[in-house]
């Protein structure tokens, strides 16, 4: 089991417990972030690609990969940034000042519903969201996962995603004033296209490697521009 370290806010100043990330390996084995008991965390104010990525070596095969930065959010409502120990190289920006690019996504392979959730957490993750929470009860709001500026729902059943489904995902968003973004493994019918297109919702659909695709205009700006500003 991975051990809890204490982290302080910088905003509030309240010591709380935070558990390092773990992350699977291409070589199998199980890569936890280490975090550092004399780490300075920072606030998140604005959150660029470089610096949702950090670059650490697998202690069991040497490989360097790209993870996300820890982060978490504080009950005072500030985002924390967690350091790292270790970070061999942070992902920088090129020369004419735009953001490196993302690393490649690395997907979770579905094999329950639960694995659904989390492949949609993953890539949203990778997309740029911080701060993802899955719901116990997802059923009952009609959301599975809560981030900072985004509400997001995963249809892991065989049959195609309705209308209803994406109208309930958009209303929850409007209500949290985030993006409502839709994953699903059968697609979507033609009214759920359609509507989704309308309120400007971003499709995906999965296969059972975990990797989400883009099926509507909205979810290809969402990938080419990353989560909407303010």
């Amino acid at each position: 089991m991975t051990e809890s370290v204490p982290v302080r806010c910088p905003a509030c100043r309240r010591e709380q417990s935070f558990t390092p990330p773990t992350f699977p390996c291409p070589c199998g084995a199980p890569l936890t972030l280490s975090v550092p008991r004399d780490g300075t965390p920072e606030e998140i104010e604005h959150r660029t690609w470089q610096d949702i990525w950090v670059a650490v070596d697998c202690p069991a095969c040497g490989r360097q990969g790209h993870w996300p930065q820890p982060e978490f959010g504080c009950g005072c409502g500030a985002v924390i940034r967690v350091p790292v120990a270790g970070v061999s190289e942070a992902p920088g920006d090129d020369q004419e000042g735009e953001p490196a690019a993302r690393p490649a996504f690395r997907p979770v392979t579905i094999r329950t519903a639960r694995d659904a959730v989390t492949a949609a957490a993953q890539y949203l993750r990778w997309l740029g969201f911080g701060c993802l929470r899955r719901l116990d009860d997802p059923g009952a709001a009609g959301v599975d996962l809560y981030g900072k500026g985004v509400v997001a729902q995963v249809d892991p059943t065989t049959r195609p995603t309705g209308l209803r489904e994406v109208e309930c995902l958009w209303l929850n968003g409007l209500n949290e004033s985030a993006l409502s973004v839709f994953f699903s493994l059968a697609g979507y019918a033609r009214e759920a296209r359609a509507r989704a297109d309308a309120l400007h919702i971003p499709l995906f659909i999965m296969d059972l490697t975990g990797t989400p695709q883009p099926v509507n205009d909205p979810a290809d700006t969402l990938i080419r521009c990353g989560p909407p500003r303010g």
